[in-house]
């Protein structure tokens, strides 16, 4: 086999450290931003924060930084955009100059914010914890004690027991000799506890156990009852016709067995599961200045970063040793401080074009929301279609109306009779609008709606309607109509 040597030459995209970075961040939340910059805080003493406390600099034998305003071009501006990329293509060759670097967005802190001092939320009593502490207010024996602790704690979220007696009885050691009888007993202590309704296998049961509770005076009881443990599927159905033939009544006391049953809770125990709270920070405001609609970054979710005084006079000092360690952390400080002002003016400059686009939806609501995909910012902007779609996710505009995801405001389009095209927001918020209007003992069908659209120039097949409503949760027309 002979060997030879050959020269090819050929393309491919090599992501720099710095690029990936920036992709990387601009992908992330404003939450997960700020964990990430904190992470970066703990690992490279070359970068701070603007709005720390003073303290820090005296307490490391630093002067203290004169206060020298740091001018910034208006994010979004072409300003800052040609001086981004000018730091950018000079970024080897001022490397010499190391107190500079500064990133900041928005007013700084007050120190009265009571910083030191965190909120904490109050601890939230748990199910359990509720069950068990009435558990010393009932006389029973110690034995019929702990069988009711075992058949609270296999009790689900809701409140429900949906573990067989037999099969719990079974699980259980044989030289406690525990029946199933006694197991029934707890069960009946345990439905006797509040709330009402709880320990139930089943809805029609947790539905008994809460009308039991009531007094026997209570309008309608009787009949509520009857309903709950015989003819819930009925009543499920709407089927108030069959109702009224099943309990020998009229409209106006079926509307009022209707009205009681409704008023129960299905999920005694719901009230006392821990949910976790989800945060959203808005990035951008939206105001209406001297008639037009401006996009501005919130101040309160952006951070203020510069390199740290000591540690860069430390590097200008001392320029030929061998502070690799330093010189290569300061170099990573850089990047972040210039990635992050770069991810929040394409932020703001995403956000503006949006709000250009859909200044309609903010004049009227959702019905005038125009049909807007990602590739027409990216035109636009000049950015990748990619970079839009990371622009736009769990990124959130504050408005006079709300606060929304920036990928709220995209959404495909249904052709209209004249030509144009409406928003699938629009049309959801339609359909909502003749549904709420609707005449509720005739409610409007699918084909109804799509009907009803179409005489307004919005040509909507009856699937298409179909699709929309499930997607609000609107029930369908024969679960909507009412006595």
């Amino acid at each position: 086999m002979k060997h030879s040597l050959q020269l090819r030459l050929s393309q491919h995209l090599t992501l720099t450290p710095q690029l990936q970075q920036s992709i990387r961040l601009l992908q992330l939340s404003t939450i997960e931003l700020n964990q990430e910059i904190e992470k970066f805080l703990l690992e490279n003493p070359l970068l701070e924060r603007e709005d720390g406390p003073p303290e820090e600099a005296s307490a490391s034998g630093a002067p203290p930084a004169p206060d020298e305003p740091v001018q910034n071009a208006a994010p979004g501006s072409e300003e800052a955009r040609a001086t981004g990329e000018e730091q950018q293509s000079n970024e080897n060759s001022d490397s010499g100059d190391f107190g500079g670097d500064e990133f900041s967005y928005g007013s700084p802190r007050d120190d009265d914010d009571e910083a030191g001092s965190p909120q904490l939320a109050a601890e939230e009593q748990s199910l359990r914890a509720h069950l068990v502490a009435q558990l010393p207010h009932i006389n029973i024996s110690e034995r019929d004690r702990h069988l009711l602790t075992l058949l609270i704690d296999s009790l689900d979220d809701d409140g429900y027991l949906h573990q067989d007696l037999d099969e719990l009885a079974a699980l259980l050691p044989d030289e406690l000799e525990v029946d199933v009888e006694e197991l029934n007993v707890a069960l009946r202590h345990l439905q006797n506890l509040d709330p009402p309704g709880i320990g139930a296998r089943s809805l029609n049961e947790c539905l008994l156990l809460q009308l039991d509770a009531l007094p026997e005076t209570t309008p309608f009881r009787a009949h509520a009852i009857d309903i709950a443990r015989n003819h819930l599927e009925v009543l499920a159905a709407r089927d108030f016709t069959k109702l009224k033939k099943l309990l020998h009544c009229d409209d106006t006391t079926l509307r009022g067995v209707q009205h009681l049953i409704v008023g129960l809770n299905p999920r005694p125990g719901a009230n006392y599961s821990a949910g976790d709270a989800r945060y959203v920070v808005a990035d951008v405001v939206v105001k209406k200045v001297k008639g037009v609609w401006l996009a501005a970054l919130n101040a309160e979710a952006m951070p203020k970063l510069r390199i740290n005084r000591l540690y860069a006079d430390i590097l200008q000092r001392n320029r030929d040793s061998g502070h690799t360690q330093l010189a290569s952390q300061l170099q990573e400080a850089r990047w972040l401080i210039k990635n992050v002002q770069q991810r929040f003016d394409t932020i703001l400059r995403v956000s503006q074009a949006i709000v250009d686009r859909q200044r309609h939806f903010f004049e009227h609501g959702e019905v005038a929301m125009r049909p807007l995909v990602l590739r027409e910012i990216a035109d636009t902007l000049d950015l990748h279609e990619s970079t839009v779609s990371r622009v736009t996710t769990q990124k959130f505009m504050l408005t006079p109306r709300g606060i929304f995801e920036l990928k709220y405001f995209f959404g495909s389009h249904v052709t209209t009779e004249t030509g144009g095209a409406a928003s699938s927001t629009a049309i959801r918020a339609l359909i909502k609008q003749l549904v709420s209007a609707e005449n509720a003992r005739k409610p409007l069908s699918d084909s109804q709606i799509s009907e009803i659209l179409g005489q307004q120039g919005i040509v909507v097949a009856r699937r298409t309607v179909a699709k929309y409503r499930e997607s609000m949760q609107i029930l369908p027309v024969n679960l909507r109509k009412s006595i």
